[in-house]
């Protein structure tokens, strides 16, 4: 009899002073789908320490509605501004912070790591990242901002990453595969 696919649950975070995005995935096997997408405005809050605290609320809140297995969270990339490197850590942290309240496991993954697994192309554009994820899940993007597709597209990655098929036979050549497997010769 064989075992059913575990369900997963996953949140991607895009962290930003501005912007956070976020995206939640279900997977079952093998095939992800859309839970929701969304992201978290900032713009109100004139004061930096408001905004780490709004993100820290909203993404405790979006934690405790869908109930994740794991977190996919961005890892801030080098910039030349450090002022803005260290904001960003900061919106980083405080969505961390919130995972951590919630002990959920937290995955971090490079920009360009996450652009890799879901475009084929480490330096891909904001745009050609929605526009695959858009195909992947089955998705039409009207009103919905770049950075929540960041934040769908950091899950999206986590689930490539650890749902890596196991190869359970290995051949060293043709030879030894045709030995393996003498009923799929013709």
């Amino acid at each position: 009899m064989n075992a059913k696919p575990k369900e997963r649950i996953i949140l991607g975070i895009d962290p930003g002073t501005s912007i956070t995005g976020y995206g939640v995935i279900k997977t079952v096997g093998t095939i992800p789908e859309l839970i929701t997408i969304g992201s978290i405005d900032l713009s109100k809050y004139e004061d930096h320490y408001l905004k780490l605290k709004h993100i820290f609320e909203r993404t405790a809140g979006i934690i405790d509605e869908y109930h994740p297995d794991e977190l996919a969270i961005e890892a801030p990339f080098y910039g030349k501004n450090v002022q803005s490197m260290l904001k960003l850590g900061r919106a980083q942290g405080a969505a961390i912070a919130a995972a951590l309240s919630r002990s959920l496991p937290i995955f971090e993954y490079a920009p360009r790591k996450i652009k890799m697994s879901i475009t084929g192309q480490g330096a891909a554009s904001k745009e050609q990242v929605a526009a695959m994820l858009m195909n992947i899940l089955k998705f039409s993007l009207t009103n919905i901002k770049l950075d929540a597709t960041d934040g769908l597209a950091a899950a999206l990655c986590h689930f490539y990453q650890t749902n890596k098929p196991v190869q359970e036979k290995a051949y060293n050549s043709w030879k030894d595969f045709m030995n393996k497997n003498p009923k799929r010769i013709k």
